[in-house]
């Protein structure tokens, strides 16, 4: 833990708690921030924190909040080198009954774990939201969503559970990066056609590339799950889009004959990318490309949006 004061929203994206919550710890609790600078808003010292998350613990392993406040008020103040000092206040030491990896990721990607075990849909939108409107969606994705969603598909494939917090932070996830592309709508025609494979139903990457061409101000269409070959190509021969972007997240799903029949179509895109885990490069017919992530393609989308254009102006 740095020492340093900070903001109610900082401390609630560390804790993978809502706002709105940490208000009511303070309004009803005494758990508020202590220090004060005149002319400025209150923070949160380690102190402050420290004990808020004594009381995030109790709370989500069935303590009465009341008297989760009460053990958070006793608590020891953080040692000398940022560390809390351990305390014997409760024997459960587990996080709502276990943790979601999210390797070396930063403060607000365990906070969303953390909201996520609890099924905190509040918390999980307000998160993700916030991180969206100060860093962008590429940012956002790989620092934040990539990997809590990866570390919850780690947990599952280990205990076969979470699927109920897969589907929630799923649901608050799409919801969010909806709300980002809303916000931020291109003009002129939808150049990039973005679609899943045949029988894929991971849409969330093909979501978070949505936004983020929204928001590099580059028009999409967005076809989603599960779409069949035939109707792939006839979309393509109807709209004439300049890139087709094809996701697919497991081999299953990865038969690169889909991609073939893109390249065989009548009015043929400029780039067609084959996007996600389940491609195998060793597979692609010649003349698709493979984005390494999310910024890429992004990036090669726009670059060929540009180039349709430039040539129709010539």
């Amino acid at each position: 833990m740095v020492d340093e004061a900070l903001s109610a929203g900082a401390v609630a994206r560390r804790l993978g708690v809502a706002v709105t919550t940490l208000r009511t710890w303070h309004q009803r609790y005494g758990l508020g921030p202590s220090e004060h600078i005149p002319g400025h808003h209150r923070r949160y010292t380690p102190t402050d924190l420290a004990r808020l998350e004594i009381m995030r613990r109790l709370t989500a392993e069935g303590v009465s909040p009341a008297e989760a406040a009460r053990w958070a008020r006793q608590a020891p103040d953080p040692t000398p080198n940022g560390t809390v000092a351990p305390t014997r206040i409760h024997p459960a030491g587990r996080d709502g009954g276990g943790t979601i990896p999210v390797g070396r990721a930063g403060p607000a990607a365990r906070g969303l774990a953390r909201a996520a075990m609890r099924l905190d849909a509040a918390a999980i939108s307000e998160t993700v939201a916030h991180a969206l409107a100060a860093n962008g969606v590429v940012a956002t994705w790989e620092g934040l969503l990539r990997p809590v969603l990866a570390g919850i598909g780690e947990r599952h494939a280990a205990t076969a559970g979470l699927i109920d917090v897969e589907h929630l932070v799923s649901r608050c996830v799409s919801e969010a990066l909806a709300a980002a592309s809303r916000a931020k709508v291109p003009t002129g025609p939808a150049r990039i056609l973005l679609s899943c494979a045949d029988e894929e139903q991971h849409t969330l990457p093909l979501e978070a590339l949505a936004a983020a061409l929204a928001e590099a101000g580059v028009s999409y269409r967005m076809l989603g799950a599960r779409v069949p070959v035939a109707a792939l190509v006839e979309a393509v021969n109807r709209t004439g889009p300049a890139a087709v972007v094809l996701w697919s997240h497991t081999r299953a799903t990865a038969d690169p004959v889909q991609l073939s029949a893109l390249l065989a179509a009548p009015r043929r895109p400029l780039l067609v990318l084959a996007a996600g885990p389940g491609w195998r490069a060793d597979t692609l017919p010649a003349g698709v490309v493979r984005p390494v992530d999310l910024a890429e393609a992004v990036s090669l989308s726009a670059a060929v949006r540009d180039s349709l254009d430039q040539s129709r102006r010539d």
